[in-house]
């Protein structure tokens, strides 16, 4: 199954200088101060609720979506 990700980028306090939210299978994946990313669905009704991730990286959050809808 091929999915697309889109990346939106806004002004915050990320590492980076610009905060990144990324869109992934029906979910908003936002990049936290702390490292973390919190994963919240697009709309309802929600197969999943919001949760928020360790720190890691963007691929092992989307795996962790992948996980948890499969």
């Amino acid at each position: 199954m091929t999915s697309q990700a889109t990346i939106r980028t806004s002004s915050g306090h990320h590492p980076l200088g610009a905060r990144v939210a990324v869109r992934y299978r029906g979910f908003v994946l936002i990049p936290q101060p702390d490292l973390t990313w919190l994963v919240r669905p697009e709309r309802s009704p929600m197969p999943v609720l919001p949760f928020r991730t360790p720190a890691s990286s963007l691929e092992d959050v989307k795996a962790l979506i992948d996980w948890r809808l499969g």
